[in-house]
């Protein structure tokens, strides 16, 4: 048995591992060692601290006496290399009690002291539990950056530092990307302020500001210039826009991530898009859409033939949808391409095209060429102009069923928006077979989410942004409310919801859109013969306790604000 530390020479739950195991557990980071027990003992994290506490004879530390004051007194290489925080109320002028997530030795209590001057007794925690509690007070990637680097800008270093804080940059940096990832973020932006760099993160759908540690603004450079070695684009053009790819390896998976500089006032502004092309996207199942719905568009889905467009501003989830669609109907028999801007879910057994408009393909020229290799279906990421527009409706007349996507506020403006690209109206009303307007809410948080009175007055004046009948409302005495906690990051959401409009285009709809009728005329008739609006949509999801009311009016504000314009 492997000696883990002077202080404990045989632990009863690690007794059992090969030699391998004992390796490996002791060449891995601080913080993945619990997980990394778990899976040879092939138990629960929860379960293997529990054991480990026990068997080590090491208290287990409550995540609600971490002590904040006495972790920035702390230097931060001490709390990044031993992984620990301060406890509440034990520590004193001579002596520090700390929680680490691994079992602690001897050299930890030598350096401790000879940095702090204290005695050091231990408690075992969580890991991740002491990782949130460093990136919430510190920043994300503070235990990256080592509290020893001189970040004064005209600082001289020896060779040897200089490579001590370039390594503390990558980390850093890969530190940044992991937490996004974590954290389900879709974007990160790197934005260069007067006083600071500030990081935010879109997740699901907003801009989150993280927390970064202080004096970030003197290592922007450095961050950036990693950035673009990442991305294999040029670090000594400041002044003009690059554009590049980096490919992102995180726990055996790797992610493509677009990264695109611009040059502002105060230094680069870097923006990433991450894009994880193996990961399995959500079903409209998922996203809330009403069987109802789901029956509606399962008919059309198995037509031979016909357009259908989905539609909504960016951002939301138009490329979700096309994806369910076409692994819904995927299968043998069906040869199926996709035009893609960029790739962004790959899908076994379909043949998937990336555009490269740098090099003159475009969606246009990409259609053309697959309308030659024999396909049943294609999706087309989006119709930008008339020339696209009218090849995929003509390869619908012809035989091929067309998935594409549209930028247009609702259902029937996706309908008096081709007429205003110029498609002949007849066209238009032979081929469109199904539009879907849709927006993506947040979904309020289950684990903290509270049932709280109606105040009638806010209700009748939300109902009345949405334009729904306060009728509706009838009996209705409780709706949800976001709170906030820690698997929401303490936003009262967490997972998004989507909202649709599904407009049937049938032969009653012929005459109105071959007489150029407006979009407005299209939607009383939708409306007519039962089309559920977005603001509908948005209710019944209240009404289900699945989202709020304040997310629902927010999101239709936004979108009733743009078609104004």
């Amino acid at each position: 048995m492997t000696n883990f530390g002077v202080i404990f020479s045989e632990i009863a739950c690690l007794e059992s591992l090969s030699e391998e195991q004992v390796n490996e557990l002791e060449t891995a980071q601080r913080s993945g060692k619990v997980q990394l027990l778990a899976s040879y003992l092939d138990i629960p994290e929860e379960e293997a601290l529990q054991r480990l506490s026990g068997d080590a004879g090491l208290a287990l530390a409550d995540p609600d006496a971490f002590d904040l004051e006495v972790l920035t007194s702390l230097p931060i290489r001490i709390i990044n290399e031993y992984h620990c925080v301060p406890l509440l109320g034990d520590s004193d002028e001579d002596s520090l009690v700390l929680a680490t997530s691994w079992l602690p030795d001897g050299d930890m209590d030598d350096w401790i002291f000879a940095t702090s001057g204290k005695e050091v007794s231990w408690r075992l925690a969580a890991p991740d539990k002491i990782t949130k509690f460093v990136t919430a007070n510190l920043g994300v990637g503070a235990e990256s950056l080592d509290d020893s680097m001189d970040l004064v800008a005209d600082a001289s270093f020896s060779e040897e530092e200089e490579e001590d804080e370039s390594a503390a940059i990558i980390r850093f940096v890969n530190q940044v990307i992991s937490q996004a990832i974590e954290d389900g973020a879709t974007d990160i932006h790197f934005e260069p302020q007067e006083e600071t760099l500030r990081i935010r993160y879109r997740i699901d759908g907003l801009l989150v500001a993280v927390p970064v540690p202080e004096n970030l603004r003197r290592i922007q450079d450095a961050i950036t210039s990693r950035l673009k070695i990442m991305a294999k684009l040029n670090i000594s053009e400041r002044r003009l826009p690059q554009d590049g790819r980096i490919n992102y390896n995180k726990s055996g998976n790797t992610l493509d991530i677009r990264l695109s500089t611009i040059s502002t006032m105060y230094g680069e502004s870097v923006s990433l898009r991450l894009l994880n092309k193996k990961s399995e996207p959500l079903s409209l199942e998922q996203l809330g859409l009403p069987q109802e719905d789901q029956v509606q568009i399962d008919n059309v889905l198995t037509l031979p033939h016909g357009i259908i467009l989905v539609t909504g501003p960016t951002g939301s989830g138009k490329s979700t949808s096309l994806n369910a669609f076409i692994r819904q109907i995927n299968s043998t028999d069906k040869r199926i391409m996709t035009i893609e801007d960029p790739i962004e879910y790959e899908v076994p057994g379909v043949n998937q095209i990336q555009v490269q408009p740098e090099i003159g393909f475009d969606f246009a020229d990409a259609l053309r060429h697959v309308l030659r290799q024999d396909p049943d279906t294609i999706m087309i990421g989006e119709i930008r102009d008339k020339d696209t527009a009218d090849i995929a409706i003509r390869a619908s007349l012809t035989g091929h069923l067309v998935f594409s996507t549209i930028h247009t506020n609702d259902a029937p403006g996706a309908i008096t928006r081709l007429v205003d690209m110029g498609i002949e109206p007849f066209l238009i009303a032979s081929s469109i077979e199904m539009v879907i307007a849709q927006r993506l809410i947040r979904r309020i948080c289950s684990d903290c989410k509270k049932m709280l009175p109606v105040d009638p007055v806010s209700l009748r004046n939300s109902l009345a942004i949405l334009d729904i009948d306060p009728e509706e409302a009838h009996g209705i005495s409780h709706l949800p409310e976001p709170s906030g906690c820690e698997k929401c990051r303490q936003l009262g959401y967490r997972g998004r919801l989507g909202l649709f409009e599904i407009l049937r285009v049938d032969e009653s709809f012929h005459d109105l859109i071959v007489n150029k009728e407006s979009a407005r005329a299209i939607r009383k008739l939708g409306l007519e013969k039962g089309m559920r609006t977005l603001e509908q949509s948005g209710w019944m999801q209240v009404k289900k306790g699945l989202t709020s009311l304040e997310e629902v009016v927010r999101v239709v504000s936004m979108a009733q604000g743009n078609e104004e314009e």
